[in-house]
């Protein structure tokens, strides 16, 4: 898990032990790159997380890691920055640019979304096969990215939700996988989906 100072890192890292993986904690960037799989969990502000990743000089990690077709998994903000920008109060922040479009404030009555909610996975998602079709997973978040057709003519599996208008709750396009809700905070559906996920990585170690 990639520790670029963006908050607590303890509830993720305890969600994954639990689901089955070895996990550290690391700035190291050797590390990173050589990890069979790599958690870049965000929280708070797009540009925030976006400094902190440009200060430690992560960012050509985690795209070289997708361009080799090594594992990423990108949660909250650690997906939000994976797209190409984040609008924030007018404020344009580029992203890693790994996947299409933008992040931008949620159009809802009632901000920020915070609690459950289901989701519409695709019948080809691997994040959540097996899982129950009225599986609901926590969320808390002001922005998200919208562009559930670009992203699905790009070639990714994704995953829709709704508050107040269609968002990408998560997705996934070769070793890229992301999601905007929490699974260490979703209980079991989100610890099935860590365990989903974890089964996509090396088995050699």
């Amino acid at each position: 898990m990639l520790d670029y100072g963006s908050g607590n890192l303890r509830s993720a890292e305890r969600a994954l032990a639990a689901a089955g993986a070895d996990v550290t904690v690391t700035d190291d960037l050797a590390a990173a790159a050589d990890a069979d799989g790599l958690v870049v969990p965000g929280v708070g502000a797009f540009a925030a997380c976006m400094a902190g990743i440009e200060a430690l000089g992560a960012g050509s990690v985690i795209v070289r890691r997708v361009e080799a077709g090594r594992p990423v998994l990108g949660i909250c903000v650690g997906m939000q920055v994976l797209f190409e920008h984040g609008d924030e109060h007018g404020v344009v922040t580029k992203g890693l640019g790994l996947l299409p479009g933008g992040v931008s404030r949620l159009s809802a009555a009632r901000l920020p979304h915070m609690g459950w909610n289901t989701v519409r996975p695709p019948v080809d998602s691997v994040l959540f096969a097996g899982l129950p079709a009225e599986s609901r997973f926590y969320f808390i978040h002001s922005y998200a990215a919208g562009g559930v057709a670009e992203l699905t003519a790009a070639g990714a599996a994704v995953t829709a939700a709704h508050h107040g208008t269609e968002f990408v709750a998560a997705v996934e396009r070769g070793p890229l996988a992301a999601v905007q809700f929490h699974p260490e905070k979703s209980a079991e559906p989100g610890a099935a989906l860590l365990r989903n996920w974890l089964a996509t990585l090396p088995a050699d170690g």
